[in-house]
């Protein structure tokens, strides 16, 4: 045991600490996605797996014809919204669960994405190409900064546009689709709208990080919507702990790409303690299992009925010993 701790060395963890924040915001955007199916919406999207892929796709095959790295990130963006309103057109059109429209998309997008690629991965010759998002270790905290600032603009605009009269419809269908159809709002259209906004974020965050790695792969999804709702749950959670009422919308989504940066972090802590990498799936699921189990918890510990059997329980025990 004396041996294992001897073997940690602090300083690679702190020099690892950088590229954790940096692929923590660049999932933290892919967890905005996410939250707008998952909160706003109330809809289980798994085709963020395929989108999140088909944008890293997209971007580097792009950037390799010798396109700018950000327009390839706008058409990586336009990808995303496509697949998203393929998966609203199988739930709404064709009355295909929207759990089962995600899976089917998902699959589709695997194709599309080795026909994009021409093969399993693409890289991009970083030597030659000039890209603002990088893992080089000179040019990290820059990347950093750069990707924070667009994690802010991007809440921004959500904020904004949720803030609007078609935001607002596509909130109420979220919340009550019979109510906001009883009201004449066309929820239908509000899904597809919302799972195309939801993936094309997906697909953006999935160029940004094939920027930032060097090259995209068919299966870099693989796992993203359990990772997107570690974040958006770890986000809600020390929200919560942290601002309490004061939470308001925006604050929320900026809690989600906090999420995260703090999924990431606890990543890079547990390879620093020399875990195998092939239970990292099984470390994610029990993470976000316990994020998951805290609210409910709480809520019971507060909850009269719980302090109400606690006083039963304490004055049986008590007349038992008298």
């Amino acid at each position: 045991m004396l041996n294992y701790f001897a073997s940690l060395n602090a300083a690679a963890l702190l020099k690892a600490c950088p590229g954790g924040i940096a692929q923590g915001l660049i999932w933290g955007i892919m967890a905005l996605g996410v939250y707008l199916t998952f909160r706003v919406l109330d809809l289980a999207d798994l085709s963020v797996d395929g989108s999140f892929a088909t944008g890293g796709a997209t971007c580097v095959m792009l950037i390799a014809a010798g396109w700018d790295p950000q327009l390839a990130l706008l058409i990586a963006f336009l990808t995303g919204i496509a697949a998203g309103i393929i998966t609203g057109l199988l739930h709404t059109k064709l009355g295909i669960p929207a759990i089962l429209a995600g899976i089917l998309t998902q699959i589709s997008l695997y194709s599309i994405n080795l026909n994009i690629m021409g093969k399993a991965n693409q890289a991009i010759n970083v030597r030659t190409v000039s890209l603002l998002i990088t893992s080089n270790t000179l040019a990290l905290w820059r990347t950093i900064g750069i990707t924070a600032v667009f994690c802010l603009v991007l809440i921004s605009v959500l904020y904004a546009y949720l803030g609007t009269e078609h935001g607002s419809a596509l909130r109420a269908t979220g919340s009550n689709g019979a109510m906001s159809r009883a009201l004449g709002i066309n929820t239908d259209m509000m899904k597809i709208t919302g799972l195309a906004i939801s993936n094309g974020v997906v697909a953006l965050s999935g160029g940004m990080l094939s920027q930032y790695q060097g090259f995209a792969d068919v299966n870099m999804g693989r796992g993203a919507i359990v990772i997107g709702l570690a974040a958006v749950i770890i986000g809600e959670v020390l929200g919560e702990a942290i601002v309490g009422k004061r939470l308001n919308f925006w604050l929320r989504m900026l809690f989600v790409v906090v999420g995260g940066i703090v999924y990431y972090l606890v990543y890079v802590f547990v390879l620093w303690l020399k875990f195998p990498p092939d239970d990292m799936k099984l470390l994610t699921a029990i993470v976000v299992a316990i994020f998951l189990a805290v609210p409910y918890l709480q809520k019971v510990r507060k909850s009269s009925f719980h302090h109400a059997g606690a006083r039963i329980k304490a004055q049986q025990k008590k007349e038992g010993n008298a």
